[in-house]
């Protein structure tokens, strides 16, 4: 039994080439889609695109509500459904405009792969998203050892984190010439560190606490006068393994960068477990800046400087990416209303705070 047709993987290579030169799509968000493809291909059996049928888009939604995630055993979510139905959609699309395809699929036939409303509202719902408060970090770290370089990288690296916002695959590729101690300041370049859209900016330590500064400061410290590294050599390195009676363990710091964030993640779980707190991912931190933006930043040009220093060119991307207010406070809210009463904020007072939200915003505009 075959498990790929030659005409297919021609095309599907042609379409890889498209997705990254023209729509410019990371090379994971490419091996994404062809994944999804390449699952609509196994449910018709490995067929001839060019054979394609509206029956095979049906098949492929009944057997993905099937299908079971292999690491959980139960189904998969609506939102991975969404995924893969959607990116499917935008390959037969694609295909209906290429030579040979044109005469046998309809740009319509890609509709079929859409799911249903309700499915849509559910995989793309907007859901609060889980971050540790400030102090649950800092005991994290309070609570971190640091004898060994090991343990010293790991608690920079989460101290890092919390002072800059950095995400973690940006941080896996940081050299420690990127640092700037003095000025308080990531550079992150995006010819040398995996930055989201590789866009290049400086980021200034937030003001989460000298304490925090001091952790970061001591591990380049260690790392320059003790380890003799040097600017190009990575701020993080990757554990060095080696043979120990006779079985594979780590045995220090290499001289090289992470290949990926995959270590990081897992630093972070066993950081937040072993501190008595349920896992908070690296980025999970970003929601924690933002919710200590919003307490202490008292301006609309403040808080565009906050975003900015996220990596966001739009204040606008900070609220409504970080920035909903969350179901906790929006009952603290509701209540603190209640307990005011209908008569609780009188009529030039509404006027008053109605007009200071529209200065704000104005002025918000103005400075974007």
């Amino acid at each position: 039994m075959r498990k790929h047709h030659p005409k297919n993987e021609r095309i599907k290579r042609a379409y890889a080439i498209y997705l990254e030169e023209a729509k410019r799509m990371a090379p994971t968000s490419v091996d994404q889609a062809l994944a999804a493809i390449a699952s609509f291909e196994a449910s018709t059996n490995w067929r001839d695109f060019a054979g394609f049928h509206i029956e095979q888009a049906r098949r492929f939604k009944r057997q993905l509500e099937d299908e079971l995630n292999p690491k959980t055993g139960k189904p998969l979510s609506k939102a991975t459904t969404y995924a893969r139905l959607k990116a499917v959609g935008r390959f037969v699309h694609w295909l209906a405009g290429q030579p040979g395809y044109k005469s046998k699929i309809r740009y319509s036939d890609a509709d079929y792969f859409n799911p249903s409303a309700n499915d849509a509202r559910i995989a793309t719902a907007r859901r609060e998203q889980r971050a540790p408060s400030l102090d649950q970090v800092k005991h994290v770290l309070a609570a971190m050892a640091h004898a060994t370089d090991i343990e010293k990288r790991d608690r920079a690296l989460v101290a890092l984190i919390l002072l800059t916002g950095a995400r973690d695959d940006a941080v896996a590729s940081l050299s420690i010439k990127h640092l700037d101690l003095d000025g308080r300041r990531l550079d992150q370049d995006a010819r040398d560190v995996r930055t989201k859209n590789r866009k290049t900016f400086p980021t200034w330590f937030f003001p989460v606490g000298d304490d925090v500064e001091a952790i970061v400061a001591e591990w380049v410290k260690h790392l320059t006068q003790t380890r003799l590294f040097g600017p190009d050599d990575p701020l993080f390195p990757a554990t060095q393994r080696g043979l120990v009676d006779g079985k594979f363990a780590a045995t220090g710091l290499s001289r090289r960068h992470w290949s990926d964030a995959t270590a990081i993640r897992r630093i972070f779980k066993e950081a937040f477990e072993r501190a008595g707190l349920p896992y908070f991912n690296p980025h999970s931190l970003r929601k924690t800046l933002v919710r200590h933006g919003e307490a202490v930043c008292t301006s609309p040009e403040e808080f565009k400087a906050w975003s900015q220093n996220l990596g966001h060119e739009d204040a606008l991307t900070t609220f409504t990416s970080y920035g909903a207010v969350s179901p906790h406070r929006q009952e603290e809210i509701l209540t603190q209303l209640r307990a005011n009463g209908r008569d609780g904020i009188k009529q030039g007072q509404m006027g008053a705070e109605l007009e200071r939200i529209a200065n704000a915003l104005e002025a918000l505009n103005r400075s974007a």
